[in-house]
């Protein structure tokens, strides 16, 4: 089941640049939660910050407390352990090239140890299926690489391969926006399929995309979080001038 996600005096910099300030949201559980604003603004970076990826940058620096679960993804668990717990895809599908259908989504569990074929077959079939990808591969699942694949059928494998592992989260960082909109459709009907059993969080760009999949949404501008509320009420009544200005196209 998915988990909430508690962000209190988050900041972030690359290197001088101070792209994340005094960040202080609270997120679901079994929810999605949309985070939209103009290029730049911190999107990203924030959720790169929720699973530690932001600090794979050498020049990146992180302060402040990210609790998954009620637990410090910062002081009390190891980054693999957070990046177990906490799967991405990203915003261009990036399956591994030279590796089988079926390789590519047991990747993350033999990287954790697992050898048994049989359970290795159980859950491969099972993310495939709950990537709605399944009925597509299947026949396939051993003789075509990943990069065989459409673009919106490589996007949903990502998918998959995120959710081998058992996450509780999973972080969409725009993950339609190079899909054409037959597989962004289906990636919709995905986030709404796994909302159920993961805490989803989706950046994007598309405003009409976060009305429709998200219970949440939250407005970055230049590094800060302006608003966060229902979606209903940002698209509807927002509380911040500056909010309304970017949804009704005045900028960004």
């Amino acid at each position: 089941m998915g988990v909430s996600i508690e962000v209190t005096g988050l900041n972030a910099w690359y290197g001088a640049n101070h792209t994340l300030q005094d960040i202080t949201l609270h997120i679901p559980a079994n929810e999605a939660t949309a985070l939209i604003g103009p290029s730049g603004c911190g999107k990203s970076t924030f959720v790169r910050c929720l699973n530690r990826m932001h600090e794979t940058n050498p020049i990146a620096k992180v302060t402040g407390d990210v609790k998954v679960g009620g637990m410090d993804i910062y002081s009390e668990i190891s980054a693999v352990e957070v990046r177990r717990r906490i799967g991405m895809v990203f915003q261009r599908p990036n399956p591994f090239p030279t590796m089988s259908i079926y390789d590519n989504v047991a990747s993350g569990l033999r990287l954790n140890g697992f050898r048994n074929r049989r359970v290795l077959d159980e859950v491969v079939e099972r993310s495939l299926k709950h990537a709605a990808l399944w009925d597509e591969v299947k026949d396939d699942l051993k003789k075509k690489s990943g990069a065989s694949l459409s673009g919106g059928q490589q996007q949903r494998l990502c998918i998959a391969r995120a959710l081998a592992v058992d996450p509780e989260v999973l972080l969409m960082d725009e993950p339609a926006s190079a899909l054409d909109p037959v597989s962004t459709a289906k990636i919709e009907d995905l986030i709404f399929q796994l909302k159920s059993q993961y805490t989803i969080v989706i950046v994007t760009h598309n405003m009409q995309q976060a009305a429709r999949v998200a219970e949440r949404t939250g407005f970055f501008l230049n590094g800060k979080l302006v608003e966060f509320d229902t979606t209903h009420k940002i698209f509807t009544n927002p509380g911040d001038k500056r909010t309304e200005d970017y949804i009704t196209g005045r900028f960004g």
